[in-house]
């Protein structure tokens, strides 16, 4: 029972992410701004850094298949959401050994994968013809409220969920 743990907080992000604008002010809502929630990367991140060991890749599989889900639920294209977490999510996997496991790396790591990302899928979007957007108008109305809004949500889930990752690391949870 204990080793579905993981897989239920990401189905819990992936519903949550669908309602996360409702819950922000309406003044920043109304304004230029477009917030993205990525908080199933932010969790991921926390579970390449703290969950996986050197040879498991639980955080990659995880990001591919919840990557697909929210491009079953929330956009047109299927694959941009599994390939764009599953290339980031690997990407802090081979990094997070170069840094100790605190609060900066994790912040580091969250933003590095926020940006990746968001650049990512706003291209794929841009190639596609669906984002028409003007790189600068992009990352000053897109990318930076997007990294301080996942950034914020990091910080609010690290102090949660870092030692309870490496308990089940430790104790040999799936």
């Amino acid at each position: 029972m204990r080793h579905i743990f993981l897989p239920l907080i990401l189905l819990l992000l992936v519903v949550m992410e669908g309602v996360a604008l409702d819950i922000l002010p309406s003044g920043l809502i109304d304004s230029d701004l477009m917030i993205t929630p990525h908080w199933v990367l932010m969790f991921l991140v926390l579970v390449a850094i703290f969950y996986d060991r050197r040879n498991s890749y639980h955080s990659i599989i995880y990001a591919m298949i919840f990557g697909l889900l929210i491009d079953i639920a929330y956009t047109g294209i299927l694959g941009v959401y599994m390939f764009t977490y599953g290339v980031v999510i690997y990407i802090i996997h081979e990094l997070r050994n170069m840094l100790h496991s605190n609060i900066y790396s994790v912040l580091l790591f969250g933003i590095i994968s926020i940006i990746i990302s968001d650049l990512i899928i706003n291209l794929i979007y841009y190639v596609v013809g669906i984002m028409d957007a003007a790189w600068m108008d992009y990352a000053m109305y897109r990318l930076l409220p997007s990294i301080l809004a996942n950034s914020i949500f990091l910080l609010i889930l690290y102090p949660l969920l870092a030692k309870q990752l490496e308990k089940w690391k430790n104790s040999g949870i799936k």
